[in-house]
């Protein structure tokens, strides 16, 4: 796993919790994999809030694995989301 300052890491929980936020963007912007963002997210996260998060991950209700993920939806973020300063992806 990368060394992360606390800005990305902060970002990459942020990313985490967002459901439509799959792992493959976490992947492409800070090179973690889904197992990283899992050892990340135990170890910054209190142990009820990492449970809930799995939880909800695991649920159905988040899209955080592609395959799962409505074909139609064929980008990292919403048309509608302001640009974040930081994000490799928003730059484009």
């Amino acid at each position: 796993m990368l060394k992360l300052n606390c800005i990305q890491i902060d970002r990459v929980i942020e990313m985490a919790w967002e459901d439509r936020t799959p792992f493959e963007a976490i992947l492409f912007q800070f090179n973690l994999a889904e197992k990283d963002v899992i050892k990340l997210m135990r170890s910054n996260l209190k142990e009820s809030s990492f449970k809930r998060w799995r939880k909800r991950v695991n649920s159905g209700v988040s899209q955080k694995h592609l395959k799962k993920r409505n074909s139609e939806i064929n980008r990292f973020k919403c048309s509608r989301q302001k640009s974040i300063s930081g994000n490799k992806i928003s730059k484009r």
